[in-house]
């Protein structure tokens, strides 16, 4: 009977030195899928292992992101490392959180059951055989911005009775990284934004057409570039002064993005000139956007305010092309600019308020 007491103590023991052993080994995943998120360098990057990287990782049948961006700034910052949020289709953008989470607001905590279509189903769109899910609060100063959503097909992966403080840390470091990423994405779009007009500045257009032009290479593509300058600008300063000057500089900035497609790539150059880099576009087709944007400039005057007068104003526009060839140096960017710069240049005095194409050679 003692023997038979003993030999069950073992089992016992041996029992809980096993379930050590599984703790210890979950949480060392926990970490190394904490660590990776933390040393994302850019939002794609995170928005990838948060989603894709936690399925593979836990050997999950979907992981989804939900995200309030009510402003839309963490798409603008996607926008502006390259990325489109349409590539991104596990990680769910959302204007309000929707009231069905399952959190306290007050101390969010993960919430763990089983599936429910009616309820479950808007986090997972698309993810079929879902049996249980845990669902991560992401919170960030006492104010819930989202959840990491995990979806299993196996019922018991994910139950109320499960122990949640693994999951839990990981809500909090994921919620603590994405703060981190988007921090740095804002102060690098500091550095590489213009102020006055919000557009992106000459030298993240140099940086974008770097990779336009390698990516032209590779897939065999043209490239468009419109050179744009607001006509008789010096005027304006002079007759109403500088402030009245960046007023027109913003309302153009506005009129011209109001026609340009989110895949190209617009920036201030300098002055009162801009700059528009329209991938696998070839100057024909560009022709056909910039007398668009000449003619949204000078449709309607401009409000100064202050008692003057309505103002109209436009735009000179010079367009070029390029098709870069495998193994031509570095210089191909200059050139292309260089050659819209030289249209831009006959537009001017040609008489201005047109749109002037560079011929090839």
């Amino acid at each position: 009977m003692k023997g038979l007491r003993l030999s069950e103590l073992e089992r016992r023991v041996e029992r809980l030195a096993d379930e050590a052993r599984k703790n210890e080994e979950a949480w060392k995943r926990a970490q190394a899928r904490e660590m990776e998120l933390l040393e994302s360098d850019d939002l794609s990057t995170l928005l990838t292992r948060a989603t894709e990287g936690l399925r593979a990782g836990y050997g999950l049948e979907a992981v989804t992101l939900l995200l309030c961006d009510p402003e839309h700034e963490l798409r603008h910052l996607l926008m502006g490392e390259g990325a489109s949020p349409e590539a991104f289709p596990h990680v769910l953008f959302v204007d309000r959180l929707p009231a069905a989470l399952p959190f306290d607001p007050a101390a969010p905590r993960p919430w763990l059951g089983a599936f429910d279509p009616a309820r479950h189903g808007p986090l997972f769109p698309g993810a079929e055989g879902l049996r249980s899910v845990a669902l991560l609060p992401l919170a960030r100063r006492e104010k819930l911005f989202g959840s990491v959503n995990m979806g299993s097909g196996n019922p018991s992966r994910f139950t109320r009775r499960h122990a949640s403080d693994f999951l839990h840390h990981l809500g909090i470091m994921a919620a603590f990284a994405l703060e981190n990423t988007a921090n740095r994405a804002r102060l690098v779009r500091s550095v590489l934004t213009d102020p006055l007009t919000g557009w992106h500045n000459r030298r993240y257009l140099e940086a974008r057409l770097r990779e336009e032009l390698a990516r032209g290479r590779r897939s065999r593509l043209p490239i468009a570039c419109l050179m744009i300058d607001i006509d008789h600008f010096k005027a304006v300063n002079d007759r109403f002064g500088h402030l009245a000057g960046d007023e027109v500089l913003r309302g153009v900035a506005r009129r011209i993005a109001a026609e340009v497609r989110s895949s190209d790539v617009a920036a201030r150059y300098g002055g009162e000139e801009f700059v528009i880099l329209l991938p696998g576009t070839d100057a024909r087709a560009a022709s056909v956007l910039a007398e668009r944007i000449r003619a949204a400039v000078a449709r309607q005057p401009f409000e100064l305010g202050d008692g003057h007068e309505p103002l109209p104003v436009t735009v000179s526009v010079g367009v070029a092309d390029c098709l870069v060839e495998s193994g031509e140096d570095g210089n191909a960017g200059e050139a292309l600019l260089a050659r819209a710069d030289a249209a831009l240049y006959a537009a001017k005095a040609g008489g201005r308020n047109m749109v002037v194409v560079q011929k090839d050679g």
